[in-house]
C-alpha cells in the first residue's frame, strides 16, 4: 500500500462543498479536544474555523512549546545546480526557460560551504534542477564528501530517485529529504508538468516513503499552495504527514506551506492564498500534528514570517539564496524563485532571542 492508494479513496470527495457545510459549534467542539481526529482536522480547514484563528492560535502555541520548547532550528538551502529536465510551468528552472545554466564544481562547492558555514550555520539542504546527468547521484556523493567537514546536518531536495539511491546517499552522509508534491490533484498535476519524468505523478508522491524506507532521519513534505484549492491542498498533505508517520515511526515527518512566488516566465496562480489562508493551514496541521515540524522560508515577507514564529514554526531558514553558487557569487545566473526575507542570520538570531527562543544551529551530527 502507498498513499496513492488513500489519495484514490478520497481524490472524489466534495471537500469544498463538504468544508462549506461545518459549523461554528463544529469547530468550537473539536478545539475542546486534547487529540483531534482527521475529520476535526478538516473542520479546522473550513471557512467557520476562520472566525477562531485566535483560538486556534493560542492552542498551536501551547502545544508547540510542549513538545519543542522554545526553540527554532535555522537552516540554508545550497544550489548546486539549476540543469533541469522538466517543463513545470510556475519554475525558473523549468527546460522551458532560457537562461545560462551552471554546476558547481567541487572547488565551488567548498567556496558556498565556506561562505555558509561562517554565517554559523550547520544545518544545510543540497538542492538542484531536476536532472539525473547534471546532479546525479555519484556527482551528490562527491559534493558530501565536502560539505560533511563543515555541517552536522545535510538534507537534500532534488529529483526523486529510487529506494537503493537514496540508501547510497544516507550511507554517504544525508539525513534529511525533502520533496514537495507541488499539487494532490492528478489531473492538474498533469497540466502543470507537461515533459520530463516529474510528469509521473505516483513516483513523485511515493518518493517521501522511499525515503524513510532508505532510513532518512527526516522526511519533509508540501504542496505548493496556490496550484489548487489550498484548504483541499492543506488537508491532503496533513493526510500524508499522517500516513508517513504512522509507517514509519522512527522517521522525523516534517510540512512546510510555502506559497508561489514570482519567477522566469508568465505563470499565474489558480488561487490567491492569503496570509490569512497561509496562517489558518499552519494552525490547524499543528493542532493535527502536535509533534511534527513546521518550516517556514524566505518566501514571505519578514514582517509575516515574524508572526508566524509563535504559531507552530519549529525550523526557519535564514539568508537564503535560490541562486546556484549564490553565497559566493550571487549574480552569476537564474534564481529558482524570488525571495522576500534577505535578512542576515545574525538578524534572525536576534530576532528569535528578543522573542523569547532559542536559535538552534546544530541538534544532530552526522556520524
Amino acid at each position: 500500500m502507498s498513499f496513492y492508494d488513500v489519495l484514490e479513496k478520497i481524490k472524489d470527495q466534495p471537500i469544498e462543498r463538504m468544508l462549506d457545510n461545518v459549523q461554528h459549534q463544529d469547530v468550537e467542539r473539536v478545539l475542546q479536544k486534547n487529540r483531534i481526529t482527521e475529520e476535526d482536522y478538516f473542520m479546522l480547514l473550513s471557512l467557520a474555523a476562520e472566525d477562531y484563528l485566535e483560538d486556534m492560535a493560542q492552542k498551536a502555541h501551547q502545544l508547540t512549546v510542549k513538545n519543542f520548547g522554545n526553540t527554532m532550528q535555522l537552516f540554508l538551502p545550497l544550489y548546486v545546480s539549476d540543469y533541469c529536465v522538466n517543463t513545470c510551468k510556475y519554475c525558473s528552472f523549468s527546460v522551458d526557460n532560457v537562461f545560462p545554466r551552471r554546476i558547481l564544481t567541487m572547488e565551488e562547492v567548498e567556496k558556498e560551504a565556506k561562505a555558509i558555514s561562517e554565517m554559523g550555520i550547520e544545518h544545510i539542504i543540497i538542492l538542484s534542477g531536476e536532472s539525473m546527468m547534471h546532479s546525479s547521484v555519484k556527482y551528490l556523493k562527491q559534493c558530501l564528501k565536502v560539505l560533511t567537514k563543515y555541517f552536522s546536518s545535510i538534507g537534500l531536495e532534488i529529483q526523486p530517485l529510487d529506494t537503493d539511491q537514496y540508501q547510497e546517499l544516507v550511507d554517504s552522509g544525508i539525513d534529511g529529504l525533502t520533496v514537495y508534491q507541488e499539487v494532490y490533484d492528478e489531473e492538474i498535476y498533469r497540466e502543470l508538468h507537461t515533459k520530463g519524468p516529474k510528469r509521473f505523478f505516483k513516483y513523485r508522491l511515493d518518493t517521501p516513503e522511499r525515503g524513510c524506507e532508505a532510513g532518512m532521519r527526516s522526511v519533509s513534505i508540501a504542496a505548493l499552495l496556490g496550484l489548487n484549492d489550498w484548504r483541499r491542498e492543506s488537508y491532503i498533505t496533513g493526510l500524508h504527514a499522517q500516513y508517513l508517520q504512522d509507517k514509519y515511526l522512527d522517521v522525523e515527518v516534517g510540512v512546510a506551506f510555502p506559497r508561489i512566488r514570482p519567477n522566469a516566465g508568465s505563470f499565474q496562480p489558480k488561487v490567491n492564498v492569503t496570509d490569512k489562508n497561509l496562517v489558518q493551514a499552519m494552525l490547524a496541521y499543528r493542532i493535527f500534528q502536535p509533534r511534527s515540524g513546521i518550516t517556514v522560508s524566505t518566501r514571505e515577507a519578514p514582517e509575516f514570517r515574524d508572526q508566524l514564529i509563535p504559531l507552530g514554526t519549529t525550523k526557519m531558514s535564514a539568508a537564503s539564496s535560490t541562486v546556484v553558487g549564490g553565497y559566493t557569487e550571487p549574480d552569476n545566473t537564474q534564481s529558482q524563485f524570488e525571495i522576500s526575507d534577505e535578512r542576515s542570520v545574525d538578524d534572525i538570531r536576534s530576532l528569535l532571542q528578543s522573542h523569547g527562543y532559542q536559535p538552534v544551529m546544530k541538534d544532530w551530527q552526522i556520524v
